[in-house]
C-alpha cells in the first residue's frame, strides 16, 4: 500500500495507463482518468493527510431493458458504464466514519451507532449508515476511515449515481474489514435496503445490481433475495452503434411521489387479484379484471400493470436479439419499450407541470434527427433527467450537435460499457 502522495508521482508518469484503460475502455480518457485521480489524491491529502490509502471504484449504469419491472419481481437489462464515482481512503482504527464528497462538507458517522433517524432521511448521512448498517445485519464487520469521494456519474440524469454512492461504500466496507469477500450481489441487495429504509426512497433493486456486479446484465428478480445475474457477451463497438446519454436538464425536485405512484399502483393492481406483486399474475390475469380494475383503482393503474408484462416480454427479446448479433431486433425492442413508457407507463412527464417536458421534446428531436439511423426511450425512473439512444456510428457527431444545441452544451454523452462493477482500484 502506497501514500497518497507516492500515487499521485504514478498517475503524473502514466504507470496506470494500462489499468485504466481496463477499467473505462476508452484511451481517449486516459489524460482525463490521470487528472481526475491525481486531483482526488490531492483533494484526500489536503482534507485528511498523506497517509496510505486505497483507491474504489462504482460505476452507474445505464437501463437498456425493463424499465420498471425491477420492484415487481420482473426482469431488466442493464449496463455499467464508464462514468463512476471514485474513492481515497484510509482505514482507521477507530469506529469513526468520515467522508467528504465533492463539494459538500465532511459527514462523520459512529459505526457503532447505525440507528435509523427519521430526521436524517433523503440525506448522504442516511446512505452511508444504511448500508454500514445493512453489512451490519449481514454478518460482516463495519469499522472507521477516511475518504474523499468524487464522482463524474451525472447526478439526477437518470444514470444512478445514488446507486454508485451506495455501492462504493459498500465495496470500501468489504475490502477493508472483510477482505473483499461481500459479493456484489449482497452488496447491491444492502445498496438497495440504505436507499428504501434509511434514505426513504422506495426504489428496486436494478440500479444498485448493475452498478455492484457491472457489464452488460440480464437480471432475473423473481427470488429478489436471490436474483439470477446473467452477463450477456457483446460489444457495442463492433455492433456499428453508440450509446448515448442526453442530459435534458429536468429538474427531479418535488418527484419523489411521481416515483412512488409507479410501484405503488403495480402493487395495488397485483394485491386486487390476491399478490404482493406483478410477477405472481399472468397478463391474462389483468386481461380477464380489467373491467374491476379501472373501476375499483383507475385506467392508470391498468395501463402501468400492462405496461410491466409487455416490457419483460422485450427484455427477454433484447436478450434474445444480443445473444444472436441480431441488432434491428435488439432496437426494435428497445423502442416499443421506450414507446410503452410514454404511453402506458406514463413517465416521461409529471402531470403536476405539464409545461415542462424536457424529456418529450428530447424524444422528439432524436426522431427527427435519427430517422432509421437510432433509437431513443426515457431513461431510468423518468419524469426528468435523461435519455438514451443507440446511434450509429457515423451518426453520432450529428445527433450529438443536435441535442447539446437543444439542451446546452456537453448535455449529450457518448459511454461505454465498463466491464467492472464496484472495484478496488489499486
Amino acid at each position: 500500500m502506497k501514500h497518497a502522495s507516492e500515487l499521485i508521482k504514478d498517475f503524473e508518469s502514466e504507470q496506470y495507463n494500462e489499468l485504466l484503460t481496463d477499467i473505462y475502455v476508452d484511451e481517449h480518457l486516459l489524460a482525463y482518468q490521470n487528472g481526475r485521480y491525481i486531483a482526488a489524491l490531492q483533494k484526500f491529502i489536503k482534507d485528511f493527510g498523506d497517509t496510505e490509502v486505497s483507491i474504489f471504484s462504482a460505476p452507474g449504469r445505464s437501463e437498456v431493458g425493463g424499465n420498471h419491472t425491477d420492484h415487481q419481481h420482473g426482469q431488466v437489462l442493464a449496463a455499467s458504464i464508464n462514468l463512476d464515482a471514485i474513492a481515497i481512503v484510509a482505514k482507521t482504527s477507530d469506529d469513526k466514519i468520515q467522508v467528504i464528497s465533492d463539494g459538500y462538507d465532511l459527514i462523520t458517522i459512529d459505526a457503532s451507532d447505525l440507528s435509523l433517524v427519521e430526521s436524517e432521511k433523503e440525506t448522504t448521512t442516511a446512505l452511508i449508515k444504511g448500508v454500514a448498517a445493512g453489512l451490519k445485519e449481514h454478518g460482516h464487520a463495519v469499522g472507521g476511515f477516511k475518504a474523499y469521494i468524487t464522482s463524474d456519474v451525472l447526478i439526477g440524469a437518470g444514470l444512478s449515481s445514488s446507486a454508485a454512492f451506495e455501492t462504493i461504500i459498500g465495496t470500501i466496507l468489504s475490502g477493508l474489514y472483510n477482505n473483499g469477500s461481500v459479493s456484489a450481489i449482497e452488496i447491491a441487495i444492502i445498496g438497495q435496503y440504505a436507499e428504501n429504509v434509511y434514505f426513504g426512497k422506495p426504489c428496486g433493486l436494478m440500479d444498485q445490481m448493475a452498478s455492484s456486479v457491472g457489464n452488460l446484465v440480464h437480471i432475473d428478480f423473481a427470488d429478489p433475495a436471490d436474483p439470477i445475474v446473467e452477463k450477456i457477451d457483446f460489444d457495442m463497438a463492433k455492433s456499428g452503434y453508440s450509446l448515448c446519454i442526453t442530459d435534458t436538464k429536468g429538474s427531479h425536485v418535488d418527484l419523489t411521489a411521481d416515483y412512488a405512484a409507479v410501484p405503488a399502483e403495480m402493487c395495488a393492481v397485483a394485491e386486487m387479484l390476491g399478490k404482493p406483486v406483478l410477477n405472481e399474475l399472468s397478463e391474462q390475469d389483468i386481461i380477464d379484471h380489467m373491467a374491476d380494475i379501472r373501476t375499483k383503482l383507475g385506467d392508470r393503474y391498468l395501463l402501468r400493470a400492462l405496461h410491466y408484462f409487455e416490457e419483460v416480454k422485450r427484455v427477454e427479446i433484447q436478450v434474445a436479439s444480443l445473444t444472436k448479433g441480431d441488432m434491428p431486433a435488439f432496437l426494435a425492442a428497445v423502442k416499443a419499450s421506450g414507446d410503452s413508457s410514454f404511453k402506458y407507463l406514463q413517465n416521461v412527464y409529471t402531470n403536476k407541470d405539464i409545461q415542462a417536458q424536457n424529456v418529450s421534446v428530447a424524444l422528439a428531436v432524436s426522431d427527427i434527427t435519427l430517422g432509421s439511423h437510432g433509437v431513443s426511450r426515457v431513461h431510468g425512473g423518468g419524469f426528468a433527467g435523461t435519455i438514451q439512444a443507440f446511434v450509429e456510428n457515423d451518426t453520432v457527431e450529428t445527433y450529438r450537435q443536435a441535442m447539446d444545441h437543444v439542451f446546452g452544451g456537453g448535455s449529450c454523452h457518448v459511454l461505454k460499457i465498463r466491464k467492472y462493477g464496484g472495484m478496488q482500484v489499486l
